[in-house]
């Protein structure tokens, strides 16, 4: 670097910075050891956790009475907030309209230059406001009063205009920040995101929100996939080889090969009994050198495990996973043989 440029950039660098590198600490500013950061980090967390206990220890009645109104909507929640509140408010609609309750984001400036459009008189309103004295809030709750709509008040001050105007105040104050010189929003607005989470869950139970209704919500990446596929989307169930209990093990060898090492043994209506797995075959060899005579009901596993042709194919993944196994035989609500489910197959639909 030239000195014309050195000189140049003397001047216009920000400072504290020099040459392009890190900024310098501040004169006089302490350094810092590995405990003390991780103690700081440890008096964040046990400020935060404070605030959700004191929380829990403040539900009441108004909790109950929020979440009926909530259950009871016949149009849409809609969740406002502004600055540290609004990123929360969205959160809680997002978490709302994925477990049931469709949720709408009002941003309170937005709203009040027209998309205030979105508020109907059915709907129910859940505003966020830490110190419920904000003009921008102020502004939205004249439009609501003027609706009708119900409002829940997450909020930390009980005489602020947003409790005051509220159908139903649920009192999200902390005793101080984590922020050390106690401004910044932390312990609050943990608390308000964890009153709208218990908020959304109790609401889902009420509604009877199940794992299916969740999935139909969440069809796309590996959540849909866990709560949709059913063994019956993976499984074999054509040309698929069984023996039945009268046959030896030379009848064993070819149709171990094709299956991938596992073969059903049948009863005569078709039931499953037993599985013939290539760890029976290597066993077999060890002890009977006549081992392609020997019966495959003295080689089989008996009562093995299987999976049912509607249940999750998450389910059957677990069983194979905690027993160790490669494939399961797969039958019908009557207990029939119909298929069989591999392990690979499983893990190749990206259910995990």
């Amino acid at each position: 670097m030239s000195q014309r440029w050195r000189v140049a950039w003397s001047v216009a660098a920000p400072a504290g910075v020099r040459g392009g590198g890190a900024p310098r600490r501040p004169h006089g500013a302490p350094r810092s050891s590995d405990a003390q950061l991780l103690e700081e980090a440890r008096r964040v967390l046990r400020i935060e956790a404070k605030a959700l206990s004191d929380l829990e220890d403040r539900l009441g009645d108004a909790f109950v009475r929020a979440c009926r109104l909530i259950h009871a909507a016949k149009g849409r929640i809609i969740v406002s907030g502004i600055g540290k509140s609004g990123h929360v408010a969205r959160k809680i609609a997002a978490t709302l309209t994925s477990t049931g309750s469709p949720a709408h984001f009002l941003h309170p400036v937005e709203g009040l230059h027209g998309d205030m459009g979105i508020v109907g008189p059915r709907d129910v309103a859940v505003i966020v406001s830490k110190s419920g004295d904000t003009s921008e809030v102020g502004g939205l709750l004249e439009y609501l009063l003027r609706l009708d709509v119900p409002i829940v008040a997450l909020t930390g001050t009980a005489d602020s205009d947003l409790a005051r105007t509220a159908t139903v105040v649920l009192d999200c104050s902390v005793d101080e920040e984590a922020c050390p010189m106690d401004l910044a929003p932390t312990a609050s607005t943990t608390a308000a995101l964890a009153m709208g989470d218990a908020l959304s869950v109790v609401v889902l139970q009420m509604k009877g929100f199940a794992a299916d209704d969740f999935a139909v919500l969440h069809p796309g990446g590996s959540l849909g996939r866990r709560l949709t596929l059913r063994v019956r989307d993976l499984m074999e169930e054509t040309d698929v080889p069984s023996l039945s209990l009268d046959a030896r093990m030379r009848d064993a060898i070819v149709p171990l090969a094709k299956q991938r090492g596992t073969v059903p043994i049948l009863d005569g209506s078709n039931r499953i009994v037993g599985v013939v797995t290539a760890g029976d075959l290597t066993r077999l060899l060890d002890r009977d050198p006549n081992f392609l005579d020997c019966p495959v009901s003295e080689a089989m596993t008996r009562d093995p495990k299987v999976a049912r042709v509607d249940e999750l194919a998450l389910v059957a993944l677990q069983r194979m996973e905690a027993f160790g196994i490669m494939a399961l035989p797969v039958e019908d609500s009557k207990g029939r043989f119909v298929g069989i489910v591999h392990l690979h197959d499983l893990m190749r639909s990206r259910i995990v």
